[in-house]
């Protein structure tokens, strides 16, 4: 591979995808091939006698090789077992040798005749067999006896086949026939057990009336997006990538997308499709969660990143390294590694989710992306809270702010609801809101043990619902959701702390409080529909803006009409803060504190207020028994009225058992004697 400067991905780098400098390097001497053996993740390296194996997930670039022995002979195809106990090796178009790595005994299967040829096959956890011959005639499906060491034909599926695809991601095998390889069936063959999916035909658009071109494998895809299961064709005559989406009893078309190149390949990487143009050596992405079929970003090219300056010839030009980025030695495995064959690198392909959000102005369809982003989920998340804020402190149109609000709330709803974040906020259980439109930090759709839903699930609320059931992958057959730790949804306290309370600190004008005060009321209108709890500090921020701008009598109605809830925390603010300049506010203050039944707080602050007569008459008709005596003993002392502090004494005496043994009792006793007019306790 030739490299150059221009291809390490630096700051300034155009790119939304690249891959990371060292790959994984899977050559070793004697190799007669790659093999990629997508049911194990591994990498696998045939040489005369041995099999040397990669494994390519959890990728890492420094993992060993693990080594194995064979016996000498052709290697078609190889592939080890799900349980890593088998290896078998396609020998010729009619033999499948198997070797039992803990005994090395070996055996064979066999076609029943020369002119049924073995295209492939695959190993699955199918509940009724444990690998799959396809073969010109159709589908074998066998068990392995280890007790006979030999395979059981458990089935046959009896169909003319031209050629195949299957990926163990998707559990779906499709089955090209026809002159023009153009009519599919297909199977899925998962843990609950054989799906047959109807037959249907791709769409080919011809060049001349005449003309009858016929569909290659390379130009047909199978992808798993967001759970879903989709095929890509390629139409190279019209220049379009066909979509199509399987149901248990329907495969529907979805549309098509534009390709400028005769060679296309495709990536998914965290639930993202990638088209790569390789004619063209760029890349254009696709969130098809949305119902568009817009890209994500403009066409950009694949960067290599992290090279050792040490290995880059000054004298390259940047379309070199592009030309060998995409050479014919270039194979794309699912869904989102690149091997080079003539070198034996393995790389992983990554999302740069900065450069994505740093692509468009329209911040609220950034941010729709950014909360269904899994892989980077932190990164995600803190890119979101740095776009909000970053358009709130260049004080874009409320509209716009608004709509990057709603996705934000929206998504975390749904994110409890699905149960796909942490419960750290309080939130009302019986919630009955809807499904976010456009935005979600959701879980596919689950199955009961086995690879369709039953309807067409939540997660698909943006896609074209079609009638049938959806053939959906569960979600521990898919590695990218098994990776997932976290989630990019923002709970309201996060909003207020790293976003509200940091824009508030850079306010300035008297009109940035109005502009501010108008988000924080879309969001809690926001919050309040999907029934989120909304953090107190945010209340208490709302009070603080209102007073800011002395909106008193629109601060009186908000908290009346509870759309600023009731908390200790606001009834603090509307007392100490706003309140201290409006003594209306600060009644508003007394009385929140009074409808939370908050006793001790309201009775220290009448005691404050010097109303500690009526404060004790509020602490013993509530038991109130948490305040110190000597709060009302020094209040009644300093107002110098001995009837007062004879009144509080007494109070005392009734009220705490054993209070006239107290130091506190002396000490009053002898002061109010000392006071004129004194009276007696």
């Amino acid at each position: 591979m030739s490299r150059n400067t221009s291809s390490s991905g630096g700051s300034g780098a155009l790119s939304h995808a690249y891959i990371h400098y060292p790959p994984l390097r899977c050559k070793n001497n004697g190799s007669t091939g790659l093999f990629y053996d997508d049911g194990n993740k591994l990498l696998i390296s045939p040489t005369s006698n041995q099999v040397v194996s990669w494994k390519t997930s959890p990728y890492t670039p420094q993992v060993a090789s693990t080594t194995d022995t064979i016996t000498e002979g052709p290697v078609l195809s190889i592939r080890y077992s799900l349980d890593l106990k088998l290896i078998a090796v396609q020998r010729s178009n009619n033999e499948v040798q198997f070797w039992v790595k803990e005994t090395g005994d070996t055996f064979s299967q066999k076609s029943k005749s020369e002119s049924d040829t073995i295209l492939g096959f695959f190993w699955t956890d199918c509940a009724v067999c444990d690998i799959v011959f396809v073969k010109t005639s159709g589908l074998d499906l066998y068990s392995y006896v280890p007790e006979l060491k030999s395979l059981e034909l458990i089935d046959s599926k009896k169909v003319n086949v031209s050629w195949y695809i299957y990926t163990h991601e998707s559990r779906l095998v499709l089955l090209a026939s026809g002159m023009q390889c153009k009519s599919f069936m297909g199977y899925q063959l998962s843990s609950a057990g054989i799906i047959r999916l109807p037959r249907f035909e791709m769409a080919m658009a011809k060049s001349d009336v005449n003309s009858k071109p016929v569909l290659s494998a390379e130009d047909v895809h199978i992808v798993t997006v967001y759970g879903r299961i989709y095929c890509l064709q390629v139409d190279r005559v019209a220049m379009l990538l066909h979509s199509y989406r399987f149901y248990r009893d329907a495969v529907i078309q979805q549309g098509s997308l534009p390709v400028y190149s005769t060679k296309i390949a495709v990536s998914v990487v965290d639930n993202v499709l990638l088209i790569h143009q390789v004619d063209a050596k760029v890349i254009i992405l696709y969130d098809i969660f949305a119902d568009s079929r817009t890209p994500v970003s403009a066409p950009l090219p694949l960067l290599i990143r992290g090279l050792p300056r040490g290995n880059i010839s000054s004298s390259q030009s940047a379309n070199d390294t592009s030309v060998n980025l995409y050479s014919d030695d270039w194979n794309f495995l699912v869904p989102d590694l690149v091997c080079d064959v003539s070198t034996g690198f393995l790389w992983k392909i990554h999302l740069d989710l900065e450069a994505i959000s740093a692509s468009s102005s329209e911040v609220p369809l950034v941010l729709e992306f950014l909360q269904r982003r899994k892989l980077e989920a932190k990164k995600a998340k803190d890119l979101c809270l740095e776009l909000l804020r970053s358009i709130m402190i260049e004080r874009r149109p409320l509209p716009v702010i608004f709509r990057a609000v709603n996705v934000l709330v929206t998504s975390f709803a749904y994110s409890l609801k699905t149960g796909s974040y942490s419960k750290s906020t309080p939130v009302n259980s019986s919630s009955s809101s809807g499904v976010p439109e456009n935005s979600s930090g959701n879980k596919p759709g689950e199955t009961s043990g086995g690879g369709f839903s039953t309807s067409d699930s939540e997660d698909n609320i943006n896609l074209k619902k079609e009638n049938g059931e959806n053939l959906m992958v569960s979600e521990d057959q898919q590695e990218s959701q098994s990776q997932v730790v976290t989630s990019a949804t923002i709970p309201p306290d996060e909003l207020y702390t790293f976003v509200f309370a940091s824009v508030e600190e850079e306010m300035s004008a008297f009109a940035d409080a109005s502009y501010l005060f108008s988000i924080l009321l879309e969001f809690i209108r926001s919050a309040n529909l999907e029934k989120i709890k909304v953090h107190p500090n945010i209340y208490v921020l709302a009070v603080r803006l209102l007073g800011r701008n002395e909106r008193y009598a629109e601060l009186g109605q908000f908290v009346l009409n509870k759309i600023i809830e009731p908390s200790k925390e606001v009834a603090v603010e509307l007392l100490e803060g706003v309140g201290s300049h409006n003594i209306q506010t600060r009644k508003l203050g007394v009385d929140m504190l009074r409808q939370l039944s908050l006793h001790h707080d309201y009775v220290v602050l009448l005691v404050q207020d010097g109303c500690y007569l009526e404060a004790l008459r509020y602490a013993r008709k509530h038991k109130v028994s948490t305040v110190r005596p000597s709060l009302f003993l020094e209040a009644a002392y300093a107002s110098n009225d001995p009837q007062h502090l004879a009144a509080v004494l007494r109070f005392f005496g009734e009220f705490i058992p054993g209070f006239g043994t107290t130091s506190e009792h002396t000490t009053y006793i002898r002061a109010l004697a000392d006071m004129p007019s004194s009276i007696t306790v």
